[in-house]
């Protein structure tokens, strides 16, 4: 079978932790590129999940919390001090 090249562009430490990992697994980069090209035409699909990272209700409940506070600044308590704030959290 003819061989080909393919030129990627990547963060030059992105590059270095892959070709480090790939070396403890015992591979190349190419020999890795090349096991996810075969598993891609194989199975027809990325073979992972390739989503956005999306905040989980408390955390988007959270963040709403906080924008409106930063709106209404009478909505919530300021601190100037930690040790005061935590001894009222720990109340």
């Amino acid at each position: 079978m003819a061989q080909t090249s393919i030129n990627i562009r990547m963060d030059e430490n992105l590059k270095r932790e892959f070709d480090e990992l790939c070396n403890d697994f015992g591979l190349t980069m190419t020999a890795a590129f090349t096991v996810f090209a075969k598993t891609v035409v194989r199975r027809q699909r990325i073979p992972f999940e390739i989503s956005k990272d999306s905040p989980n209700a408390e955390t988007i409940a959270a963040i709403e919390e906080v924008e409106a506070m930063i709106k209404d600044p009478t909505l919530g308590k300021s601190y100037t001090d930690v040790d005061e704030m935590m001894k009222e959290l720990l109340v």
